[in-house]
């Protein structure tokens, strides 16, 4: 037994046949869309009009208080936005305007102070700090216990490179 797909306009309900063209229309935002953007299928015709229904619209963000810290984002005609400047043409004071630049991107994690006795001792790259080598030498149960239960290497004062890093006396 084999399965048969047929293809119909989601606006018309339109059955397109096997070399008909399908046409789709990916909705990103609506009022009644909630989930996210869509898509729908249609026929080359019942797209056509689109271009020609389309409005020339401003979109803006509005930050003030009403917006509780987050900017409110306003879709409106392009000749209601135009009039709203008085002293010079839009299409001037949008030339000269003063450019937005996209926010910097936040650190993915906090900075780890590795002087404090959670995170001394931990693997890291950087420079260890006196205050980061002494917690270690004078807490290096605590710290090898804290290193193996989160799987980690631990300190061995023999270990040369171990006694250069933080600071243990080494026998020469």
């Amino acid at each position: 037994m084999g399965k048969k797909t047929i293809r119909v306009s989601d606006f018309s309900g339109t059955v397109l046949g096997p070399d008909d063209e399908a046409v789709r229309v990916v909705v990103l935002e609506h009022p009644d869309l909630v989930a996210g953007p869509v898509q729908l299928d249609a026929t080359p015709v019942e797209v056509e009009s689109l271009d020609d229904a389309a409005l020339d619209v401003a979109v803006v963000e509005i930050h003030d208080r009403h917006g509780h810290g987050e900017p409110r984002r306003v879709v409106l005609t392009a000749s209601e936005f135009d009039a709203m400047a008085t002293d010079m043409p839009m299409a001037q004071l949008l030339k000269t305007a003063e450019r937005v630049r996209p926010p910097k991107a936040r650190r993915a994690t906090e900075k780890i102070d590795y002087g404090t006795i959670e995170h001394a001792g931990k693997p890291h790259r950087g420079r260890v700090t006196e205050e980061e080598a002494r917690l270690v030498r004078e807490h290096l149960d605590e710290v090898n216990k804290r290193l193996a239960d989160t799987g980690l290497r631990q300190i061995d004062p023999a270990d040369p490179e171990h006694a250069a890093r933080y600071g243990f006396p080494t026998a020469d």
